[in-house]
């Protein structure tokens, strides 16, 4: 099972964030919507980043059947973009939601 932490849509030009999450600061949330938002703005189709059942952080992508205006070979790129420029903001992420949702406590290995 996973839980969705935050969406974006070309399509509907609409962000969603998971009431789950609205605890996370102000400036996080921030930085996720304009992260989502530059993404399909950029690419196109739509942005989902959700926690899988280990509490990883997943960003996944698709578009419309038909939408010839997506960009596959983009979306990949971007993605990689996205995970090496936004790395710090991504794996606190992962430990907040493993700490507050999977009730996880950091480790050593995790860099605390």
């Amino acid at each position: 099972m996973s839980e969705v932490l935050c969406a974006s849509s070309a399509y509907t030009k609409q962000f969603y964030l998971n009431p789950e999450f609205e605890n996370l600061p102000e400036q996080i949330r921030e930085e996720l919507k304009i992260l989502c938002v530059l993404y399909t703005e950029d690419v196109g189709g739509v942005l989902v980043l959700k926690f899988d059942e280990d509490g990883s952080l997943q960003l996944e992508t698709s578009a419309d059947e038909g939408d010839l205006l997506y960009d596959e070979i983009g979306s990949v790129l971007k993605i990689r973009q996205i995970q090496d420029t936004q790395a710090e903001l991504l794996e606190s992420l992962e430990l907040y939601y493993k700490a507050v949702f999977l009730h996880e406590m950091p480790s050593e290995e995790d860099g605390y």
